[in-house]
């Protein structure tokens, strides 16, 4: 019996990056990105720069229980033979050939190289919509990131760098710089458009009018790119006006405007609604706002309504133990001037939201002394106090609750025929599918050396590179959920029931035991891949050729 010895095994972890290296491929990023940025072999570079995008992918997508690192030493552990199908060392990825990728990137512009991926993917895999929705988020950088003292010749010609700095921090991070990461997501799949990084303190008002514009502009200039409609919500409504003739838009309109305030506010009898199958009534009017020709629809959702009139009870039940205890101990004070009573009580009382107070100022007198009263003697003011009575404002209380499930959304696109008017509410429903692309990192932290990304420019195409990872990330989901629908499959999900839309965060954990395994026996070296169960190999079969190999081919290689 040959008795094994330790020195013969070997294991790499292979995980759920198979399934990321299959979509890179898929997608075609690798001779996409090579196409846009050559690099000369005679200069002795081992790696094109496609591969070092697709490691930092990887990288990106492959801590899916901890924060993002970008460190050669993540893929040290890695069958990159397999991975990248062909013969790849980890050592070739160090900070010099990630850094100067990055470098090439900004050269080519970050925004320009991933518009042109996410058309042309977009277009082959049919994965465009009938409109786009802008969105932004905040991602927290460790490091000081001091800003270097600009020359003139930077000074002058009013570039923008974009730079790590104090904002308002999404993540709860404030002792973190950050930078804000603007994301165009279209279609089905919440596929990303466009992305544009900024600084860390840039707003929403200014930045995503901008960038609509600028998705315009490109849509005119492509062939066969669709003339989207433009989502956003109610942040960008008063910059989006000034673009109306240049492009459609659909956004929520502010209540603070006097005239949305007043249409929330409609009695319920003077309201026609038009009922909706998905829960929700609509009633449509129209609005000359900033002299610009709209579609308003005021919504109700009767989950909305019912979800936000316990919020409403809780804040008036908060309210009322809060504020009967401050007029308590404001009418058991004494006080030495009746103004300053008066004062007190008016200022406590503009402090009610729900409730209404009527108060007197009465004095307190006392007889200078003690004992029984002489009969010519009168008593002496020695104070004021404050006698209350405080209720609920009914009225005030009811006009709120009539308030609330409603919303208004604001359209130019004045045809019907176009755009329904429950197309308005599903295009813009759509809003939130930019933020579940948000989600897997938006709350990460990026844990990157500040030396390796010393320059703004590094910062800007990492920034880039991380919308890759989202497009990865969400392409591969929704193309998962589509094949296992088709093929009317399920898996398992985390309560162990059956789904054919399983969270691909899951589906990653689930891969989290896959090994390859490399056993030597003389000069022969053989490799398996381990601890591949049925529900893995059943998921394998919903993504491509390369997964195929990278899993269940020993060699790794497409056959």
């Amino acid at each position: 019996m040959d008795v094994f010895k330790e020195e013969q095994f070997s294991s790499a972890h292979i995980g759920h990056l198979g399934l990321v290296a299959d979509k890179i491929d898929a997608l075609g990023l690798i001779d996409l990105i090579n196409q846009r940025l050559p690099v000369s072999e005679a200069h002795g570079a081992k790696l094109s720069h496609g591969e070092r995008v697709a490691a930092m992918i990887m990288n990106g997508l492959g801590f899916i229980d901890s924060r993002l690192y970008l460190f050669p030493e993540f893929l040290n552990d890695k069958p990159l033979d397999r991975l990248f199908n062909r013969h790849v060392e980890a050592q070739w990825f160090n900070d010099d050939a990630s850094g100067r990728c990055l470098d090439e990137i900004s050269a080519y512009g970050t925004t320009k190289l991933f518009t042109e991926l996410s058309i042309t993917i977009g277009q082959t895999r049919g994965l465009l919509g009938k409109s786009t929705h802008i969105d932004t988020t905040t991602l927290s950088l460790f490091g000081d990131y001091e800003r270097p003292v600009l020359n003139d010749e930077v000074q002058d010609n009013g570039t923008n760098i974009p730079w790590p700095k104090q904002g308002y921090a999404k993540s709860g991070r404030r002792d973190l710089k950050q930078m804000v990461l603007l994301l165009a997501t279209t279609g089905a799949a919440n596929f990303p458009l466009w992305m544009e990084s900024h600084s860390g303190n840039a707003s929403d008002q200014t930045t995503v009018p901008a960038a609509a514009v600028k998705i315009k502009k490109l849509c005119q200039e492509l062939a066969d790119a669709p003339d989207f409609i433009y989502v956003g919500d109610s942040a960008i409504y008063a910059n989006i006006l000034q673009h109306s003739e240049e492009m459609f838009w659909i956004t929520r309109a502010p209540e603070k405007i006097k005239e949305v305030h007043t249409l929330v506010s409609t009695p319920e009898e003077k309201i026609k609604w038009i009922k909706l199958d998905n829960g929700y009534s609509y009633y449509a009017t129209s609005s000359d706002y900033k002299d610009v020709k709209q579609r308003w629809l005021m919504f109700f959702s009767e989950a909305a309504y019912r979800r936000e009139n316990k919020t409403l009870d809780k804040k008036i039940k908060a309210e009322d133990e809060s504020q009967n205890k401050a007029w308590w101990h404001l009418s058991n004070r004494i006080f030495t001037c009746k103004d300053d009573a008066f004062n007190q009580a008016e200022t406590q009382k503009k402090r009610l939201k729900f409730h209404e107070a009527t108060f007197s100022i009465v004095e307190i007198k006392r007889y200078a002394s003690k004992g029984r009263p002489k009969s010519d003697e009168l008593p002496e003011t020695v104070g004021y106090q404050i006698e209350y009575r405080l209720s609920f404002n009914e009225q005030k209380i009811a006009e709120m609750r009539a308030r609330k499930g409603r919303f208004v959304l604001a359209t130019n696109q004045l045809d019907e025929t176009i755009l329904s008017n429950e197309e308005v509410l599903s295009e813009y429903k759509g809003q939130s599918g930019t933020e579940r692309g948000f989600k897997f990192i938006k709350d990460d932290t990026f844990q990157v050396d500040s030396v390796f990304l010393k320059t703004p420019e590094r910062i800007d195409a990492l920034m880039m590179v991380m919308t890759l990872c989202l497009m990865v990330y969400g392409v591969s989901e929704y193309e998962l959920h589509r094949s296992l629908q088709e093929k009317n499959e399920t898996i398992l999900s985390q309560t162990k029931k059956p789904t054919n839309t399983p969270s691909l965060r899951w589906v990653y954990f689930l891969f989290r035991v896959v090994n390859e395994l490399s056993i030597t026996s003389g000069d022969h070296v053989q490799k398996i891949v381990v601890n591949l169960n049925g529900g893995l190999k059943k998921i394998i079969r919903h993504f491509g050729k390369l997964a195929h190999a990278i899993y269940l081919n020993p060699a790794g290689v497409p056959t």
